[in-house]
C-alpha cells in the first residue's frame, strides 16, 4: 500500500478499543495528521503518544496527557491543546469547560518519536484539582553517597 501524499488521510487505531470480530486488530479512525508526521511516530499499542506540556516561557512543566495522530493534527493546526481521553475515549480542548486554556506555542517531538513536547501559554490552573501544575507533589530523594 503506497504511502498517503500531503493532503490526504489516514486512519490510526481507536484508543483503548476492542478489536472488531473478523476485522482489523482494532477499530480505525481517519486523521488529518501530515503523513510526514504520522511517519515518524511511534504509538502504544492504543495508538498514543504522551505529551508532556510546558509553560513556553519559563519551562514549568504544567502536565502529561495523551495524544492520537488527530488530537496533534487539531494541536497543531487549531493553536489549542488538544488530547486524547482514555477514560473517556474522546478528544477535549484543554479550557473548553474548565476555562483554563492552553494555547501553544511550540511542538517538538522526541528523537524516538514516542512523545511530543507541548510549549503552551497557560491561562489557569492545568491540573484538574485547581493547581497550577499537576507535579506539586514533592516526593524525598535519599541518596547513598554523594558524587562529588
Amino acid at each position: 500500500m503506497p504511502a498517503p501524499r500531503a493532503g490526504q488521510s489516514v486512519t490510526v487505531p481507536v484508543p483503548d478499543s476492542a478489536p472488531s470480530a473478523g476485522g482489523p486488530a482494532g477499530a480505525v479512525r481517519p486523521s488529518r495528521l501530515d503523513p510526514t508526521v504520522a511517519a515518524r511516530l511511534r504509538r502504544t499499542p492504543e495508538g498514543l503518544v504522551a505529551a508532556v506540556v510546558r509553560q513556553h516561557d519559563t519551562g514549568e512543566v504544567l502536565m502529561v496527557a495523551w495524544m492520537d495522530d488527530e488530537a496533534l493534527h487539531r494541536t497543531l493546526t487549531t493553536g489549542r491543546a488538544t488530547y486524547w481521553s482514555r477514560s473517556r475515549r474522546e478528544y477535549w480542548v484543554k479550557g473548553a469547560t474548565s476555562g483554563h486554556h492552553q494555547y501553544v506555542r511550540s511542538v517538538a517531538l522526541d528523537c524516538d518519536g514516542d512523545a511530543v513536547l507541548v510549549g503552551v501559554d497557560q491561562v489557569g490552573a492545568a491540573c484538574h484539582t485547581g493547581e497550577r501544575t499537576c507535579f506539586f507533589t514533592e516526593l524525598p530523594v535519599t541518596t547513598q553517597g554523594a558524587i562529588s
